[in-house]
């Protein structure tokens, strides 16, 4: 019912004081909220963006102008040798491809064996469900660094050492994936579920062709969140590489790149750049699906 015919069917001492405001002055509060709220978020966005604009604008400069005072704002005149320095001496585009097939495997894995764990937690019923899912959700309290030496120890008697497969085992499953997937499942009407099963759906069927379609957003989040975690790592892949910069992945070459370019720190901020592209690319395309994912049950 519109503001105004909701003041004229309502009598005047069962209107709250907040609701007896002039249709004007409601939209004028409205209207000056949206501006607090555009502001604020205005705000929000400068605090994350500028550390990256200084950092592209610092690797188009010179090393000698970067420490410039006051720093310059703008490239006046842009020097985008650092990039190619940063590609060529730096070796990223090995690292970027081993990067690239590490969280491949990371992120199909672990999105398999979640919606298989989550739609057992979801829908079928075995002795000892609920301490299992306990458990699946105490991995997450966990420290990896915890686990790290014991976890080098099993891929090490394995002859997993310095493999790809080293590198990536250890990351096919995820608790949080099973909890996330697993709430999403939850909220699919059961009915749903009896339809399939009178249509002769079993479980594999119901889940591929009915859960999965209704829960994209949130499989497509939690793909966004395992590339981030993929791609993003440093500790394991440098313990478990050893000196072997075939496997390597774009952290541990950032890290070497920052070593043999000491004195060029825009080659440095330009290796960064790379680097970083693919996740800013990411997370353009997916931004949609991963915001319809975090935010999915929120709202009946």
């Amino acid at each position: 019912m519109p503001a105004e015919e909701f003041a004229l069917a309502t009598p005047a001492h069962a209107i709250p004081p907040a609701a007896r405001l002039h249709p004007k002055r409601m939209r004028k509060h409205r209207g000056w909220r949206a501006v607090a709220n555009y502001l604020a978020l205005s705000a929000l966005a400068l605090i994350v963006l500028i550390p990256l604009y200084v950092t592209v604008v610092n690797s188009l400069l010179q090393p000698n102008l970067i420490a410039h005072q006051p720093p310059p704002l703008f490239p006046v005149h842009p020097d985008w040798s650092a990039y190619s320095t940063a590609w060529s001496e730096g070796n990223l585009g090995v690292y970027l491809r081993n990067s690239a097939i590490a969280t491949t495997i990371i992120v199909s894995g672990q999105l398999i064996t979640t919606l298989f764990a989550a739609y057992s937690f979801a829908f079928l019923e075995f002795p000892f469900k609920r301490t299992l899912f306990i458990l699946f959700l105490s991995t997450m309290m966990i420290p990896f660094e915890v686990t790290l030496v014991t976890n080098l120890a099993t891929i090490t008697d394995l002859g997993w050492y310095n493999t790809f497969a080293g590198l990536t085992i250890p990351f096919l499953a995820t608790g949080f994936g099973t909890f996330l997937l697993r709430q999403a499942f939850l909220q699919l009407p059961k009915d749903l579920r009896e339809a399939a099963r009178l249509d002769g759906y079993g479980h594999v069927r119901f889940l591929f062709r009915v859960a999965l379609p209704l829960t994209r957003p949130t499989v497509a989040a939690l793909a966004v969140f395992s590339f981030l975690g993929a791609w993003n790592q440093y500790l394991w892949p440098l313990v478990v590489t050893g000196d072997n910069n075939a496997i390597r992945t774009v952290q541990i070459g950032l890290k070497q790149l920052q070593a043999t370019q000491a004195n060029q720190i825009n080659v440095t901020l330009a290796g960064t750049i790379i680097a970083a592209a693919p996740l800013l690319i990411l997370l353009i395309i997916f931004q949609k699906q991963l915001v319809r994912g975090l935010t999915a049950g929120a709202v009946k």
